[in-house]
């Protein structure tokens, strides 16, 4: 072998342990400068109730800012698409969710990412149920009227969502195969438009998490039919489940956490998944959450992969069973 060839040979060496010496380096030193968490909505909705909680905790633990960029649109599935393309440094997080990680791409031919392959999951935050409400001038008082006024009024019944392809929307159409009903879904970009216009009374009804319904429903301006969770939630503990109104085995809860662009090194992963784990185990972050209606439910990035698997198969089921077209 040549001096020169030699030489090179061992500067590749050289560089192959530099690189694997730099990871933990890298690890150690990181967060050294601000987090984008894009939040795939319009600010005012649960997944921004849920994720400035988190990420403004978060913040103090890690000892750089977090800061919050929503980015709405086509059901939350841009912003999703934009953190899937990001660079895989650490500094561009998403708030996963029910909508955009389960949803979308059973909805949507060309989503523009995979939620198995394009994202690195941190951990999971915690689900909550949607809450089917109304306005206060809308005549049905039960989900068993709200059916037969729907029967009666076939195709003149309008309910809002946070737009196409959200978790609002399919359980919106999922509840009306269910219940042999005609409803015209009306997409909004976002909970926090829809519930302005709901509030407004220029749609009847919505179904919105409950995080984003429980101050108005107890303020007495909007009324709580049901909640979609299998069991009552805290928040509207008066509100009965889907089931217990009138619609057997329903349950249509979302669920949130934290994932990055694939990619991202598993250093800094096992970082933001204990920064995301001590943040739930505050007290302060438990008061928040429990006051949307939100049960944590931690754990490591493994099972939170394991999670969008399942979650993703179930609601590519309910999306089937909606009728809703894949667009």
């Amino acid at each position: 072998m040549s001096p020169m060839r030699g030489f090179g040979a061992s500067l590749c060496i050289l560089a192959l342990v530099l690189a694997f010496a730099e990871s933990p380096a890298r690890a150690q030193s990181y967060p050294s400068r601000t987090i984008t968490l894009i939040i795939p909505f319009p600010p005012g909705g649960s997944t921004s109730i849920v994720g400035r909680v988190v990420a403004d905790k978060m913040s103090q633990l890690l000892g750089q800012s977090i800061v919050v960029d929503n980015r709405g649109g086509a059901g939350g599935t841009i912003g999703t698409k934009a953190a899937a393309k990001s660079e895989p440094d650490g500094y561009t997080l998403l708030l996963g969710y029910t909508g955009t990680l389960a949803i979308g791409p059973s909805l949507y031919r060309n989503v523009g990412y995979d939620p198995r392959k394009d994202f690195a999951p941190i951990g999971m935050i915690g689900s909550a149920p949607s809450s089917l409400v109304v306005h206060p001038s809308f005549p049905p008082r039960s989900l068993a009227e709200l059916i037969a006024y729907a029967k009666a009024n076939p195709g003149k019944v309008n309910f809002g969502s946070a737009g196409i392809g959200t978790v609002g929307h399919i359980t919106g159409e999922y509840f009306a195969r269910e219940a042999g009903i005609r409803i015209v879904h009306i997409p909004y970009k976002g909970t926090g438009p829809a519930i302005s216009d709901l509030l407004g009374g220029h749609i009847p009804m919505t179904f919105s998490p409950v995080a984003a319904t429980a101050g108005n429903v107890k303020a007495g301006l909007l009324r709580a039919l049901a909640v979609t969770s299998s069991r009552r939630n805290s928040l509207l503990p008066n509100v009965p489940t889907m089931s217990e109104a009138g619609i057997k085995d329903f349950e249509a809860s979302l669920a949130y956490g934290l994932v990055a662009p694939a990619g991202t090194p598993r250093a800094v992963i096992d970082r933001l998944n204990e920064a995301l784990r001590a943040a739930l185990a505050s007290d302060e972050v438990k008061n928040q959450l429990a006051l949307d209606g939100t049960e944590i439910t931690p754990g490591s990035p493994e099972a939170y992969a394991d999670f969008i698997d399942r979650d993703e198969r179930r609601w590519a089921e309910l999306v089937k069973a909606s009728g809703v077209e894949p667009e």
